[in-house]
């Protein structure tokens, strides 16, 4: 595990996070005292549930139908005012 300055990470993070993504790990100094590491993830960890991939409940919910057309309840909302 290399360690690097917390100023190198800053002005090499592309590089860094390129090392990272090939296997590397290392350990964050800040003042010559250790204070993160950057380490790839395992494949395990990538896992996420998406929402938007899974159907809300309500999506089987029958459609409702009404007898009056939407400008017609608008119109009769927007006269009380």
């Amino acid at each position: 595990m290399r360690t690097i300055s917390q100023r190198e990470l800053r002005n090499d993070n592309a590089a860094i996070v390129r090392s990272v993504e090939e296997g590397e790990s290392f350990t964050v100094t800040r003042r010559g005292v250790p204070v993160a590491r950057l380490v790839p993830i395992s494949d395990d960890a990538l896992h996420c549930e998406r929402p938007a991939k899974t159907r809300p409940a309500y999506s089987s919910w029958p459609r409702l139908r009404l007898n009056t057309s939407t400008s017609e309840i608008l119109d009769d909302l927007r006269g009380d005012r």
